[in-house]
């Protein structure tokens, strides 16, 4: 028997007309076979109904309150769902967060899930219920009511698949704090017999869209649906202003296999499947772009260069509980650097407060900018198909877009540019991609090895059952086992490379259209561009990239040519002695102190950071080679690998 989790958001359930369809696919998904666990989100406008409300009481709610209001909203929810399903003849159980054993840290109004309970929903499933959950909330060690922030009912149905898919009811005490999770010692003679089992588990979010698509169809209305991507590229999206799903949730389906399926509550239009990258789609240049519009940049110029620095600055922002973006460190001059980085908007003044008290005290200058937006486009075959930045840049070059800041990724690249650029920014890009025209997983079949060998063209989504079986060879117990702290870091690997060189340009003219001449020139010569950081100071751009390092000559040749043209006076520098090292996981980002914890430890260790880049997936520095396999064990140490 397979299991089946439906999450229902807001609008799915906004009236009894509504909610009764909701009860109608739960029924027919248990009809079918299936166990099935519902997770709902408040209705319609009820959560921005009840935080008005609090905030015509109080002008600043206590935050622990607050939960306790918001909590309110789904528990209506799962009331109504219950007894639409009771008044269609199937039996159904609700339950809160806080009742199925939905355990968080204490941070109130965007807390973190640490562990799950599952023996209450398994109970009630083997008795042939429905199961319904509130989505959003769960409670704390100190029984607290806690809610998870934005996309927490997303988070909470992929969380339940993730922990009913690998606990299989075998080893409770991995997974719960509730008493009858702690029944059996996770350990001893007998702990080999009830290793976990991966059972057959699909996640259906039901939403008013019919899927993910290749961007925001609101703005550009050619966006074509996507059939089908994979986590990596859907976290990278999420994490660039794709607003269909939230980054948590995508991040608990990658780190434990749970295929995951976005449709439409008002349809039986097959959706968008998120799951494990197959080979087809590293064809595939580019697959979306995205665009956040509120976005701040913070630059820290004149900052010493030497160990230490960037530990200091992302420590002190990581503790206000403010969230990076883009990061971009460029190499260093005369014993000086520059460390720029984007907040959200609403970050912004304390972010200022923290890095001007650090600026007076290591002798640099702060400047910002708060009307900016972020441009993305992200696709798995940027690995290896070269001309990608160039193509992405040209196309702004065309439409007289400026570049604020560049950063790079294993699979997307980001600009940042005046907010009233975005909208063009996203639509130029959009269309210099083609990502309008039908391709494999975007209204055409995928390409992919069948039986004997030989390539069948079957996407995902019509395979038989919906769901998939355990197909990674990831160790079943070592998956168990990190359902202990379910939202914790993620790093699954730490990895140097010291085949690639860098090219510095110092003193660029900052006018659209200079970057894209450098790496027109770059893309013509067949070279791979890799790492891209671009900040800006005052009317200077300061553009560092890396390229394999048998390629190092002939880049330096192509740019310092091209750099000539536009401007004598700036400067082009290439190196070869460089090291990377790369942090591979899940949730980089949005974890607030992974930063932190990377640059400590090579601090610690007396290693100089010569330049960041950041992504969702892989957080990147570049350290002098003498010092790389040094930098690789520390890291290895830091993360426990």
């Amino acid at each position: 028997m397979a299991l089946v989790v439906q999450k229902f958001g807001g609008t799915s359930v906004a009236t009894a007309e509504r909610i009764m369809a909701a009860a109608r696919r739960a029924i027919r998904a248990h009809q079918d076979g299936n166990q099935v666990i519902v997770v709902v989100s408040a209705r319609g406008d009820t959560t921005d109904e009840l935080i008005e409300l609090a905030h015509q009481i109080s002008e600043h709610p206590p935050a622990r309150e607050m939960d306790m209001l918001l909590a309110t909203g789904e528990q209506i929810s799962i009331a109504l769902l219950a007894m639409a399903i009771h008044t269609l003849g199937q039996p159904a159980l609700s339950f809160t967060g806080a009742q199925v054993g939905i355990v968080t840290d204490d941070t109130h109004t965007k807390a973190r899930i640490k562990s799950i309970a599952t023996t209450r929903m398994r109970r009630a499933l083997e008795q042939g219920n429905i199961v319904i959950v509130a989505g959003f909330q769960g409670i704390d060690e100190n029984d607290n009511i806690t809610t998870l922030g934005r996309g927490g009912s997303d988070t909470t149905a992929v969380a339940l698949a993730a922990v009913m898919k690998h606990s299989n009811g075998h080893r409770p005490s991995a997974i719960g704090n509730r008493p009858e999770d702690r029944s059996q010692p996770a350990d001893g003679p007998m702990a080999e017999r009830r290793q976990p089992m991966a059972e057959e588990v699909g996640c259906e979010i039901y939403t008013d869209v019919d899927g993910v698509y290749t961007t925001d169809p609101r703005v550009v209305p050619e966006a074509r649906k996507l059939d089908e991507l994979s986590y990596d590229e859907m976290l990278e999206l999420a994490s660039v202003g794709a607003g269909v799903m939230h980054s948590r949730s995508i991040e608990f389906a990658s780190k434990f296999d749970v295929p995951v399926q976005v449709r439409s509550s008002f349809s039986d239009v097959e959706g968008t499947w998120i799951v494990p990258e197959a080979d087809w789609m590293g064809d595939i240049v580019v697959c979306g772009a995205a665009l956040v519009r509120d976005e701040a940049r913070v630059l820290i110029e004149g900052v010493p260069d030497r160990p230490g620095v960037s530990h200091r600055v992302f420590t002190a922002i990581a503790a206000r509980n403010i969230v990076v973006d883009m990061i971009a460190q460029n190499v260093g001059q005369a014993g000086r650097a520059a460390i720029g980085f984007t907040v959200p908007g609403s970050d912004l003044p304390t972010t200022l407060d923290v890095v001007r008290a650090l600026a007076d005290e290591f002798g640099a200058t702060v400047d910002f900018e708060k009307s900016v937006s972020k441009v993305s486009i992200v696709g798995t075959g940027m690995r290896t198909h070269a001309g990608v930045a160039e193509r992405m840049f040209a196309a702004l070059s065309a439409e007289g877009i400026n570049l604020k800041m560049i950063t790079t990724g294993d699979i997307k690249i980001s600009v940042l540019v005046d907010k009233n650029d975005g909208l063009r920014a996203l639509r130029a890009v959009h269309q210099a991609f083609n990502l309008a025209v039908p391709r494999p997983g975007a209204g055409l079949p995928a390409r992919r090895a069948g039986e004997g060998g030989h390539p069948e063209a079957e996407p995902f989504r019509r395979r038989p059952d919906a769901v998939v079986r355990e197909s990674t060879g990831r160790d079943l117990t070592a998956l168990t086992l990190r359902l202990a702290s379910m939202e914790d870091i993620l790093v699954s690997d730490v990895q140097l490379t010291t085949d690639q060189g860098q090219i510095a340009i110092f003193g660029l003219p900052d006018v659209p259209g200079n970057c894209s001449k450098v790496f027109q020139a770059i893309a013509a010569g067949g070279i791979v561009v890799d790492m891209i950081v671009q900040n800006l100071s005052g009317s200077k751009a300061e553009l560092t990239f890396s390229v394999p390092l048998r390629d190092l000559a002939n880049a330096l040749r192509l740019t310092q040519t091209v750099v000539g043209s536009i401007d004598p006076s700036a400067r082009v520098e290439g190196e070869g002695d460089l090291a990377r090292v790369i942090v591979l996981g899940v949730g980089m980002r949005s974890h607030t102190g992974v930063a932190r914890r990377m640059f400590g430890a090579l601090a610690e260790r007396g290693i100089n950071i010569r330049m960041i880049n950041t992504s969702e997936v892989r957080l990147s520095v570049v350290v002098d080679r003498p010092r790389g396999e040094e930098a690789l064990a520390c890291l290895k140490d830091a993360f426990n690998l």
